[in-house]
């Protein structure tokens, strides 16, 4: 059986992640936002993925040193640019996919 400590556990963390979604979706809803914001929040997401990207290619994961010459820092460089000139979601994958192992064979 499970406890009341328990079950207030899950449902607090229910509420904790529910409320801070539920309420700017009730909130913005019948409002508009200044053309300003809308593009600042436009960026948001490359800043995240940018967060989160740079670390694993410049750094050595056991060091966490910046290394330059990896291997994955090196493919990222065309694939970014692939990704920039075509604008094309799979091709990207692929043309990465394909520089990685080839990466792994020559470097």
């Amino acid at each position: 059986m499970v406890s009341k400590e328990y079950l207030a556990v899950i449902l607090g963390m229910g509420l904790v992640t529910f409320l801070p979604r539920w309420l700017p979706l009730v909130y913005l809803t019948k409002r508009s936002l200044p053309s300003w914001l809308v593009e600042w929040l436009d960026f948001i997401p490359a800043a995240i993925l940018s967060a989160i990207l740079l670390p694993a290619l410049v750094t050595d994961g056991a060091t966490r040193s910046v290394d330059l010459w990896r291997p994955e820092f090196i493919v990222a460089i065309p694939t970014f640019l692939f990704a920039i000139l075509t604008k094309s979601l799979g091709g990207t994958v692929i043309v990465g996919m394909v520089l990685f192992g080839l990466s792994e064979k020559f470097l």
